[in-house]
């Protein structure tokens, strides 16, 4: 079966609507990276943030008042995304629907601050408050509930391309034939500590929040056809030939895509992907957004592959590729096409 796109929504440092982003995006605009520090040392870390006004409606719901800003990402993202796909939630549509989320690092701000009051203030200081929303499953919970769906809510934890996965986990959900379609949504946060980690492994991006969601369903307007199932790596030294084989079986899919969708993001990945691209379709045009909108990490290829649809629709295309990489598992990669 060949999943499709119903509905898609995004929150960037560029904003949140469809179409404003698109515009942004087209016109070359880039976010302004806002300085992340922290009282406990001197360095600093330059991140790209999603405007506050993107989601602060969010914080006014109950449901939503203490979570961390991966949650609102998320959340913002899936709604939009339903929107766009003319769905608004019942029973009935919830006890047909699923939510899969993708993350990579998860909610570390709150992660940290309550590690943070553990070491400083020992055990009996840590909050109850905050704990629940350092697990990486706390936005998939917080959604589902929104949403009214009771029991098919995933949480898949991978590396950059894990939404690209997510996409696979959903027309395999879908394939089972007990629902109708998937609110797959991704989103990350920005903190200090997590800037830091990423100098230390000597991955030089720029961090990036955001999020995305795209509603799979079986009828839609963008066909996912195929999704690859990925090829895993563990080593840097592994990754050429993990993406070149992604690309080698997207290339057996037919015509010349119109436009591919990259990953490069100012690492190692940036030499690899651009070989195997160069390779298997030498003057197809190329696009990266995170060179624009910064690494996202587990949102990253969910922003990929909502930049890649908006491209197929607005642009007429008949094919778009999304390639995607991680920093140390997974090369993946889909096909879109008109549904």
């Amino acid at each position: 079966m060949s999943a499709k796109i119903a509905g898609m929504g995004w929150v960037t440092p560029l904003g949140a609507g469809l179409d404003e982003v698109w515009s942004r995006l087209e016109a070359g605009e880039k976010p302004i990276a806002r300085e992340i520090t922290t009282p406990h040392s001197p360095k600093s870390h330059l991140a790209f943030t999603v405007p506050a006004a993107t989601v602060e409606a969010l914080g006014r719901n109950p449901r939503l008042r203490r979570s961390s800003a991966i949650t609102y990402y998320a959340v913002a993202a899936a709604l939009a995304a339903l929107e766009d796909a003319g769905i608004t939630m019942t029973p009935e549509i919830a006890d047909r629907t699923a939510v899969v989320f993708a993350v990579c690092s998860g909610p570390v701000v709150y992660t940290r601050k309550f590690y943070e009051t553990v070491v400083q203030q020992g055990a009996n200081a840590a909050s109850p408050l905050l704990f629940p929303e350092t697990v990486y499953n706390a936005p998939a919970s917080h959604l589902a509930a929104l949403l009214g769906v009771n029991g098919n809510s995933y949480t898949l934890v991978s590396d950059g391309s894990i939404g690209l996965t997510a996409l696979k986990f959903a027309e395999q959900l879908l394939d089972t034939g007990g629902i109708d379609r998937c609110v797959v949504a991704a989103g990350e946060e920005t903190d200090w500590i997590l800037c830091e980690a990423y100098r230390k492994w000597r991955f030089p991006v720029t961090l990036a929040e955001g999020g995305a969601a795209l509603v799979v369903a079986r009828d839609g307007r963008v066909a996912l056809d195929p999704i690859h199932e990925g090829v895993t790596f563990f080593r840097q030294s592994e990754a050429p030939a993990a993406i070149r084989k992604v690309h080698h079986d997207l290339a057996q899919t037919g015509a010349l895509p119109g436009l591919i969708v990259g990953c490069a993001d100012g690492t190692f990945i940036n030499v690899a992907e651009t070989a195997a691209i160069a390779e298997f379709f030498p003057r197809v045009p190329i696009v990266f957004p995170k060179l624009t909108l910064g690494e996202s990490l587990g949102a990253g290829a969910l922003i990929q592959a909502v930049h890649g649809a908006l491209a197929l629709e607005k642009r007429k295309l008949n094919k778009v590729i999304v390639s995607s990489m991680g920093f140390n598992q997974q090369a993946s990669g889909l096909v879109m096409t008109p549904a």
